[in-house]
């Protein structure tokens, strides 16, 4: 269920599953949603838990990952962005504040259905 709503939200965003970045994003918010830690170091440990997952290098993930960022920026839902972070975004977030976001976004619709 939780990796269906990530999905949804980061399609809604205008990031399609073409992209590796897309798949590298979905686990990637799942592990920060469980575990905040992994936002406190996004290059050392939430890129090399990401690696380890799909066979591949932290920099290949850290590429992939910057690719769907500034898709969602320049051609993506940025107004949609915009409402989720909750603070104006004057320029493209950077890797750790995109998961944070979506983080913080999803854990707070949890919480909310939970209380209903």
């Amino acid at each position: 269920m939780r990796k269906h709503e990530i999905e949804q939200l980061i399609r809604s965003l205008g990031i399609g599953a073409t992209y590796r970045g897309y798949h590298y994003l979905v686990y990637g918010v799942s592990l920060c949603m469980d575990n905040e830690d992994y936002l406190l170091s996004v290059g050392k440990l939430l890129y090399t838990r990401i690696a380890e997952a799909y066979f591949t290098t932290g920099s290949s993930v850290e590429r992939d990952i910057r690719t769907v960022i500034r898709i969602c920026w320049e051609r993506g839902n940025r107004p949609l962005l915009q409402e989720i972070a909750m603070y104006p975004l004057h320029a493209r977030p950077t890797a750790g504040e995109f998961f944070d976001i979506l983080a913080n976004y999803l854990n707070n619709q949890l919480r909310t259905e939970a209380c209903l």
